[in-house]
């Protein structure tokens, strides 16, 4: 949707690397959008991003003779708001005309829960850019990780070819190198004191993740991650920091189904993937994250 940062170019080098052809699309999308949230806010910065893109060069490897030729972004692909919905488009899902996609027993979970029509959006604008770029493969952030397993899904159930299932590719989440931030377009609106307090979200995860791998239960992991998230509190207290942290959620879920692990769960083979997410307030400012735990060979790239 633009505001392009690292974790957006990772993605366009990845494309780069792997195809004669990137087509990058920008396009801040109103249907993601509930009518409390930043629609109106949203950062929306064009021009730099176009610089960023342009700048973007890779030598793709060869098993032939070296080339000297260098790989750039072959288009992007910036529509307005008319062309994306010819039927127009308002906010309040109730009051919406025309055609839209929902994909069903996925969608209310993890993110969903407090952004109920938020993947019907996603799944409707990547509907509509892929009838219209019908790319060969498609590339996704981690950061987003359910929207990345609902669209494999949606592209699944419609029998699409243009991504099919597997060239549909979640590439790992860009961080900051010292602090493990996901990078994030929102990270824009933090505050040097809520960029200070930023990564708690990171720390939590990791400590379910540690807790996991020691065999620790559901229930068990959960606790050690919103613990952190107190004691992280009671620091910026103590700090006397102009920020105040809110924990959303963090849960645990099953990386097929969906499905919440029950709180005595416990690992189990390491061909059980499971989704460990959350978010959290810094102030007005939501971040998300998550961690693949188990074997995710067949599911980042």
């Amino acid at each position: 949707m633009g505001a392009l940062h690292e974790g957006h170019l990772s993605l366009v080098r990845k494309s780069l690397s792997e195809n004669d052809l990137t087509v990058v699309s920008i396009f801040v999308n109103p249907a993601q959008f509930a009518p409390h949230e930043d629609l109106a806010s949203y950062p929306r910065t064009l021009p730099g991003d176009l610089k960023l893109l342009e700048a973007e060069q890779v030598h793709p490897a060869t098993d032939g003779p070296a080339s000297c030729e260098f790989r750039t972004p072959a288009a992007v692909f910036v529509p307005n708001v008319k062309e994306m919905y010819p039927s127009g488009i308002v906010q309040n899902v109730t009051d919406q005309k025309g055609t839209f996609i929902e994909v069903k027993g996925y969608s209310h979970q993890m993110e969903g829960q407090t952004r109920p029509t938020f993947f019907r959006g996603v799944a409707t604008v990547v509907t509509k850019l892929f009838n219209i770029i019908q790319p060969t493969n498609a590339y996704f952030g981690q950061k987003d990780i359910q929207q990345a397993f609902i669209l494999k899904r949606l592209v699944t159930d419609l029998l699409l070819s243009h991504p099919s299932p597997e060239r549909l590719h979640i590439v790992p989440t860009a961080r900051d190198p010292k602090d493990g931030l996901a990078l994030s377009s929102r990270n824009l609106y933090l505050t040097p004191d809520g960029r200070k307090v930023a990564p708690t979200l990171r720390q939590a995860l990791l400590a379910a993740e540690q807790a996991w791998k020691s065999g620790s239960s559901k229930e068990e992991c959960i606790a050690k991650a919103k613990a952190i998230v107190d004691l992280n509190k009671q620091k910026a207290t103590l700090e006397e920091l102009a920020v105040e942290l809110k924990l959303d959620y963090i849960e645990m879920n099953d990386a097929k189904t969906f499905d919440i692990l029950e709180p005595q769960a416990r690992r189990q083979a390491e061909e059980q993937v499971v989704i460990l997410s959350g978010a959290l307030y810094v102030d007005k400012t939501r971040l998300i994250d998550n961690i693949l735990l188990g074997d995710t060979t067949n599911i980042l790239g």
